[in-house]
């Protein structure tokens, strides 16, 4: 079971305000911050206005370590005050942490790169051996809180937020009653967005409104976001024992497919992703008229969210109604591993409130998804919400689902 979320997103700091922003539908893209980013083709981004790194990191760490790597130290420390747990009153093999990552420090590495051409190896400081490494925020998140429980990280792109709880499920049942999972991302240096640019898919849209449009007909791409969600996954017995404040939902269902694709020609093909929707909701014993809403992984990019249609379609063929589809990620710009774990973050608040969010800044989709049974919601409503499919793809041909299921306390002995 989810017993904690903490947030760092470019919809807010913190969970309530981030649920907020998707309550309210506010798309939350600005254009791209210190420097001219018009030569990588993109204009705009997700970026996280008024974080402090010193608020949540000793100033001792930065030197050492990326932003991205501040982002999950930051989510971490608020999702373990929402779950009021902290490994230190546990054995320290208790506590694991399994993070994703998509870009590593990539700023740092930038940095680092610019003063080894400009003046040399002898100008390179010896962090930058830790600092753009993908398990950096694992290994920095175990350290600070003193945990030694398995430490893992999830390299999938934008599947590995999701990727990283199915793997807190496995650790805890092998034994290790509490993970810290989920991810961040922080690609928005020029390098990072150098390297998305390869792939083609950014949109050249220059304002929130013409950028980022999930399933519009005439969607042109996505544009990058930073930031994203860490969450307390614990073993159900141990948070009944230690008496956790709340349970946001039950972690029911995973599966994760691969489709072979290039990491610059994504496949078009719903098949595979098709298949982890299925296994997922199979692993979770629930049927397609059983789910309430789908966080779909909303691309951006026109073959690949027909494809994401399609494969919705097929899965959800046999349902009595129509399937409700949400897409948060157009609100703040797709956010790699960052994106996933928030989804699934903003899943468990759906969870806990009753609230169908809207697929963000969506513009025209046309008649073919509601032909397909697809309803693409497009303004949040309460609704009785107990089974969500949380769907998510990464580059390189990464397919994963998950099913989050609303909590249902066992019933008290009347004895």
């Amino acid at each position: 079971m989810v017993t904690g979320l903490g947030v760092v997103a470019p919809s807010g700091i913190g969970v309530e305000q981030h649920w907020a922003t998707v309550r309210d539908n506010a798309v939350s893209v600005s254009p791209i911050d210190g420097y001219d980013s018009s030569a990588y083709g993109v204009h705009v981004a997700g970026q996280v206005p008024g974080f402090v790194p010193t608020d949540f990191v000793d100033e001792r760490l930065l030197v050492q370590t990326d932003r991205w790597t501040w982002m999950s130290l930051a989510a971490a420390a608020m999702a373990m005050d929402d779950a009021d747990y902290d490994p230190a009153e546990h054995d320290a093999y208790d506590t694991s942490v399994a993070l994703a990552a998509g870009s590593g420090g990539n700023a740092f590495g930038q940095k680092e790169m610019t003063s080894l051409y400009g003046r040399g190896p002898k100008a390179v400081t010896a962090y930058q051996s830790i600092a753009w490494f993908y398990a950096a925020s694992t290994g920095q998140a175990s350290i600070k809180h003193g945990t030694k429980g398995p430490a893992s990280v999830l390299v999938t792109e934008g599947a590995g937020g999701l990727d990283s709880l199915g793997h807190a499920r496995r650790v805890i049942r092998r034994g290790t009653p509490t993970v810290l999972a989920g991810g961040t991302e922080a690609g928005l240096s020029p390098y990072a967005l150098a390297c998305q640019s390869v792939g083609g898919m950014l949109s050249p849209g220059q304002s929130a409104e013409t950028a980022y449009r999930p399933f519009a007909a005439t969607a042109d791409g996505h544009v990058p976001g930073e930031g994203g969600a860490v969450l307390v996954v614990e073993d159900a017995d141990a948070a009944r024992r230690r008496g956790a404040p709340q349970v946001y939902g039950e972690v029911a269902g995973y599966a994760a497919t691969h489709d072979a694709a290039s990491a610059t020609a994504p496949s078009e093909d719903p098949a595979q992703y098709a298949r982890a929707m299925r296994l997922a909701l199979a692993d979770a014993g629930v049927g397609v008229d059983d789910v309430d809403l789908v966080i779909a992984d909303a691309a951006g990019v026109p073959v690949l969210d027909e494809a994401e249609s399609r494969a919705l379609g097929e899965v959800f063929a046999s349902r009595v109604t129509t399937v409700p589809v949400a897409a948060p990620s157009g609100l703040v710009g797709r956010l790699s591993v960052g994106g996933s774990a928030l989804g699934a973050a903003t899943a468990l608040l759906c969870l806990r409130d009753g609230v169908v969010p809207a697929v963000g800044n969506l513009q025209d989709p046309g008649p073919v998804h509601a032909a397909r049974g697809l309803e693409l919601v497009a303004r949040p409503r309460e609704a009785d919400v107990d089974v969500v499919l949380v769907c998510a793809r990464g580059l390189g041909g990464f397919n994963s689902a998950m099913v989050l299921r609303r909590h249902a306390p066992d019933e008290e002995d009347p004895s």
